[in-house]
């Protein structure tokens, strides 16, 4: 049985990379298994169902970004880790996830399912992991939410931005000054 286990592992993170280099949109069964050495059959015994498939690569993809960010060290102030994260989120690695990430969610937008469930619960993950990120990095742990919310809202504006500039964000650094004044802010 944990040979069955390790194989279904080894066939989501496969998946995954497949899905990080075609996207999800159209996503067909004998596609996938052809590319992955396997069959459409194959698929469907180790997940059940496409739909399921699709919630272990949203699933996987979500771990994998939000483990790059859990890794990230602890940055030297609040408004470096917000610069720090930038850095992080503008990687091909990240923008992978994201092309995941924002197809997903606009099919959930929708209504869609399993991507409109699965979209709440990456969403989860990561703000998590940018929440412990900014603590980690001078941010009170009771604010944390609050500013890993603002954190993130932003950047991800940021990112959408991303295919019409090649510069830095306008709004980047009034987003670190405003961060590292609101860690320093009295309660």
């Amino acid at each position: 049985m944990r040979e069955m286990g390790a194989k279904r592992d080894e066939l989501v993170e496969r998946v995954t990379d497949w899905a990080w280099q075609h996207g999800l949109v159209g996503l067909s069964l004998r596609p996938v298994a052809a590319a992955l050495g396997t069959s459409d059959r194959m698929l469907i015994y180790h997940f059940g169902s496409k739909e399921q498939l699709i919630v272990e690569i949203l699933r996987c993809s979500a771990a994998r970004s939000s483990q790059e960010l859990r890794s990230l060290p602890a940055s030297a102030s609040p408004r470096q880790a917000v610069l720090d994260q930038w850095r992080l989120r503008t990687t091909e690695r990240q923008a992978q996830c994201d092309r995941i990430y924002v197809e997903a969610a606009t099919l959930g937008l929708f209504g869609q399912q399993p991507y409109a469930a699965e979209v709440i619960a990456m969403n989860e993950v990561w703000l998590d992991a940018v929440r412990l990120h900014l603590v980690s990095s001078g941010v009170p742990a009771d604010r944390s939410r609050d500013i890993a919310e603002l954190v993130d809202a932003a950047l991800m504006g940021f990112e959408l931005d991303r295919p019409l500039t090649t510069d830095q964000p306008v709004g980047l650094v009034a987003l670190a000054q405003a961060v590292e004044a609101l860690a320093a802010a009295p309660r």
